[in-house]
């Protein structure tokens, strides 16, 4: 399935025309973020995987997950540096720490984004998805887009943000 992104109307890209994502999941989910005017972004030095903190200060794609029980939820960093981040959250931006995965992300940089695997077969199903990115431009601009925003600043935590819903793995 592809899934347009919508850029937040208080942050307005420069350049950038469109953010996508490409989104299979079964176990493991796939992603590709699919961005029109990737030529205009700033984007990382690729590097070697490793986890990273603070990955959302630059370009970075992310994905959250939340149960359709509880207020507990999971926020996933992607760096086209092939850097990434993994935190599970108790409720709304509390009790962060780090989660262990599985396995590490496998993210490729692309001419167009970035595609990446990821083994989240430890996570709770149904859930709740958001898809988003942060796009910084070379001129230092900034969008935030996602598949849907709350009213107000950017803000890819509000509950507002996890409009995609994930049946259950048949």
């Amino acid at each position: 399935m592809i899934y347009e992104l919508q850029c937040h109307p208080a942050t307005p890209a420069k350049t950038v025309r469109a953010v996508r994502v490409e989104c299979t999941m079964t176990d493991e989910v796939l992603l590709g973020f699919i961005v029109d005017g990737v030529n205009a972004l700033r984007l990382p030095e690729m590097t070697a995987p490793a986890r990273t903190d603070e990955l959302w200060r630059t370009t970075c794609f992310e994905l959250f997950w939340k149960p359709d029980v509880g207020e507990a939820y999971v926020e996933i960093n992607l760096s086209p540096s092939t850097c990434w981040a993994a935190y599970a959250f108790d409720g709304y931006r509390t009790g962060m720490r780090d989660l262990i995965l599985p396995h590490d992300p496998v993210i490729c940089r692309t001419k167009d984004g970035i595609r990446a695997a990821l083994d989240l077969s430890g996570l709770e199903r149904p859930t709740h998805v958001a898809l988003t990115a942060v796009i910084e431009e070379a001129d230092g601009t900034k969008s935030y887009w996602s598949f849907a925003h709350p009213s107000g600043a950017p803000d890819f935590h509000h509950p507002d943000c996890f409009a995609l819903r994930i049946p259950a793995v048949a």
